[in-house]
């Protein structure tokens, strides 16, 4: 049963078909202006430019900075929703602005390419560039090097998956902590939910079709895709940093996230996982519903917790 408090906003909520980019790129701006704008009041908000690695193109980022917090901070590297086709350093600003406050840390949100038109690796790639740039730029940018955590929602927690990966494995930034939020990991498709959750608000099994496909191209379920690509398919998850994990209970995405959480703890690593009843994938955008509140103040609580702030 959805939350009662969600249950009204069902059939307001639209139909974003990421089979179709360009539709589904419309939609969401059509949505974003309608959004108020976030008080920034309390923030410093710059744009950058951050290098591509190995002659990618430079990579946009959006850096929020709390006015009051004095000293070194703890960092967050976000990045976004969309299921690898939509989102950017707009839809996220509401958000990215939020967290930076609620943490107390300077917020890095990263404007990764989108596939289609750039399929894996461009974002991954251009995320681990946004955290290596993080990470030389600490003194600049006013971080504490060893406070450093990367966050994502949906395929932004694959995203932040990928890059923990990756910076375990090529040597690359200590990350203090990785935030999974309801995160899209497994291009294989063959969990109890995804099978289930067939027309479900916002997202469902053809929306998690047509993304892998987007993602991967013909690729997409096959036997050569990297873990970087779709985490669920690494083999080894030792040593990687702390990590919060959440599930939406009619969520296609629910059993992967659950499993990966399993394997982090089997691979002792600390792991906290909250698995939300009565939530569809991305909810949080009923704001005002009590389960809503809970689950954006439980992940901002994590990271307060685990970098100190």
């Amino acid at each position: 049963m959805v939350d009662p408090e969600l249950a009204p906003w069902l059939a307001m909520i639209p139909d974003i078909d990421v089979g179709d980019p360009r539709k589904a790129r419309e939609t969401e701006r059509s949505l974003l202006a309608q959004r108020p704008e976030p008080d920034l009041s309390g923030l410093t908000v710059e744009d950058r430019e951050v290098p591509g690695r190995h002659g990618a193109p430079s990579v946009p980022v959006r850096v929020y900075r709390p006015r009051r917090e004095n000293g070194p901070l703890p960092a967050v590297l976000q990045l976004h929703s969309g299921g690898f086709v939509t989102g950017g350093l707009d839809t996220e600003h509401a958000g990215a602005a939020a967290l930076a406050e609620a943490v107390g840390a300077v917020v890095v949100s990263v404007g990764y390419r989108l596939a289609p038109e750039h399929p894996h690796p461009a974002a991954v790639v251009d995320c681990y560039a946004a955290l290596l740039w993080l990470a030389e730029a600490v003194e600049d940018l006013g971080v504490d090097a060893e406070r450093i955590a990367v966050s994502g929602q949906s395929a932004g927690g694959g995203l932040a998956a990928a890059v923990a990966l990756l910076a375990r494995d090529c040597g690359g930034p200590a990350l203090a902590f990785q935030v999974l939020g309801i995160p899209q990991l497994d291009d294989r498709l063959g969990t109890e939910s995804m099978r289930t959750f067939v027309d479900t608000p916002v997202w469902h099994r053809r929306n998690a079709e047509h993304s892998w496909a987007a993602y991967l191209g013909d690729e997409a379920g096959g036997p050569r895709v990297s873990s970087y690509a779709a985490p669920a398919r690494a083999t080894d998850l030792t040593r990687l940093p702390p990590a919060y994990v959440t599930a939406s209970q009619f969520d296609p995405l629910r059993d992967e996230a659950l499993e990966y959480a399993r394997r982090l703890a089997q691979a002792n690593v600390p792991v906290e996982l909250h698995l939300y009843p009565g939530t569809f994938h991305g909810s949080t955008f009923v704001a005002g519903a009590a389960v809503s509140r809970r689950m954006t103040a439980d992940s901002a609580d994590a990271l307060r917790r685990a970098l100190g702030g």
